[in-house]
């Protein structure tokens, strides 16, 4: 019968459709982290992204310069709310209202900021935060929800939870399951994700199982095959992401959520600061990690089915980071503190190898280092001053500056100072024991950095100063409001955190 006819084709239609909706091909976007002494300008770093054709970039805040960088470039991005301000957004309707207000609405202008997620914290559940902030996400998640739809973009902008590893937990991927403790959150969570159309985040460092364990398979955290092979039943894995991926997809299975898209919001290698921390192991890390999710082969428990999106950490060092996890803390970054490629990589995007920033601006080339004619026995207070402000992490044990000797570490940390310092000539005294030269005093491996130069627009400069003002004001305002009995100290103190919050994994 005609009838017949035409709903087999209409079948067939629904059938193609199902299959090419399975079919989830990977993108790839980095995080713009600002934890830096030696900050490029945000326009410089929107040209160092577009060049190399990223368009997804995760930020750790809404910080204004970036986000007015990022208008009228079509980036997608991703902004996020600190863990520290969960509190106050999940008790108050009028805080929520405020924070869509000041970091997102004003951006989603037209020819504005792309802003299609928004991290309701990062890693809220992660295991060393004690639970102090786990009562907090969906409440505050909810008022957001709220405000969104009052500011007509609940449509447009979704709410994610960016989760750590740590919340899933299996000695066989099979076999994963949710920490006992985060069951209920994560089952309200997954299932808010799940009517909203938005997917579940999280961050896998193959890179911190194997410098945690001494017992892990080196080869197993990379994608290059194993000796070391897991054997689950039917399925065999052959690298650790993907042992770590198909675990968060049992856990989520057993909540009945196993089709869940899953973007990976964090993953990466350091360069520096451990000794499986080298360029050469994360180059090829990143690269095995690229051409895996772009080949679109998935895992076992999702074949044909890889995660959404793939956020690379970093873009860029980040030298002011807290080194609490470790000294490597401070050099994931696929580019240098000033955009400078560290290795090649092809990142699937058209561009053959990263492409370096251009127009970057530095100090004279100029360094501080110790005077050799000098005694050293008073050196102590000095090089400890120099590590506190700057980064010396390189000449730490397994670090590329480790082993150039005494003078050699005591140069390196006084011409990170004085590069901080912006090359200011009494930054290079430490009582006479410093000198500066116009001889590159690198070696080898270690390099002995110069500064960038501060790029200062008077026009972002004064609307970027109105913005925080007006935003410090009425953020005193509504703390005031919720916590009236909280000392000033206390309220400014809440404000300026999420400007200098320190992510910690494990």
């Amino acid at each position: 019968m005609r009838v017949g006819i035409i709903t087999t084709k209409a079948l067939a239609v629904v059938l193609v459709l199902v299959v090419v909706a399975q079919t989830v091909e990977s993108a790839i976007g980095v995080n713009w982290g600002t934890i830096s002494n030696h900050r490029l300008a945000p326009s410089t770093v929107v040209d160092l992204l577009r060049d190399n054709k990223i368009q997804k970039v995760k930020l750790f805040d809404a910080d204004p310069d970036c986000l007015r960088a990022l208008m009228g470039t079509g980036i997608e991005v991703m902004v996020g709310v600190s863990n520290d301000l969960l509190a106050t957004l999940s008790s108050s309707t009028a805080a929520a209202d405020l924070w869509v207000s000041q970091n997102v609405s004003r951006y989603m202008v037209r020819g504005g900021a792309n802003i299609k997620y928004i991290a309701v914290g990062n890693e809220p559940f992660l295991t060393s935060y004690g639970g102090q902030f786990q009562s907090y996400v969906m409440p505050a998640i909810t008022n957001l929800q709220q405000s969104l739809t009052k500011a007509n973009l609940a449509n447009n902008v979704k709410l994610v939870v960016p989760c750590n590893a740590d919340a899933y937990e299996s000695s066989l991927p099979s076999q994963g399951s949710f920490r006992p403790e985060l069951t209920q959150i994560i089952t309200d969570l997954v299932t808010f994700l799940n009517s909203n159309n938005s997917p579940f985040i999280v961050n896998i460092y193959p890179f911190l199982s194997l410098y945690s364990n001494s017992d892990f398979p080196q080869d197993y955290a990379f994608f290059e095959g194993t000796t070391h092979p897991v054997t689950d039943g039917p399925n065999t894995y052959y690298n650790a992401f993907d042992g770590n991926y198909d675990t968060l997809v049992s856990a989520l299975n057993k909540l009945g959520f196993g089709q869940i898209p899953i973007v990976i919001g964090e993953v990466g290698w350091p360069t520096d600061g451990a000794i499986t921390a080298n360029v050469n192991a994360a180059r090829v890390f990143n690269q095995g990690l690229i051409n895996h999710v772009l080949s679109n082969k998935g895992t076992p428990l999702r074949p044909g089915q890889g995660p959404t999106d793939v956020y690379l950490f970093g873009l860029f060092d980040e030298e002011a980071k807290s080194v609490l996890p470790g000294s490597f803390e401070r050099h994931w970054g696929i580019f240098s503190f000033d955009g400078q490629a560290k290795y090649g990589l092809n990142l699937g995007l058209g561009n053959a190898l990263l492409r370096n920033a251009r127009d970057v601006h530095y100090l004279p080339e100029r360094w501080c280092v110790v005077d050799p004619l000098k005694d050293l026995s008073g050196v102590s207070d000095h090089f400890k001053l120099a590590c506190t402000v700057a980064d010396c992490t390189t000449l730490n044990y397994g670090g590329s500056c480790n082993g150039i000797g005494e003078r050699g570490n005591v140069s390196y940390a006084f011409n990170s100072y004085y590069q901080v310092q912006k090359q200011n000539s009494r930054s290079c005294e430490f009582d006479g024991l410093g000198m500066v030269t116009f001889l590159n005093p690198s070696m080898g491996q270690c390099k002995f950095l110069v500064g960038v130069a501060e790029e200062v627009v008077t026009e972002h400069l004064s609307v970027g100063l109105r913005l925080y003002t007006g935003s410090v004001i009425v953020w005193l305002l509504i703390f005031w409001g919720v916590w009236g009995s909280y000392d000033l100290d206390r309220v400014v103190h809440n404000i300026e955190i999420p400007k200098l919050c320190k992510r910690k994994k494990i």
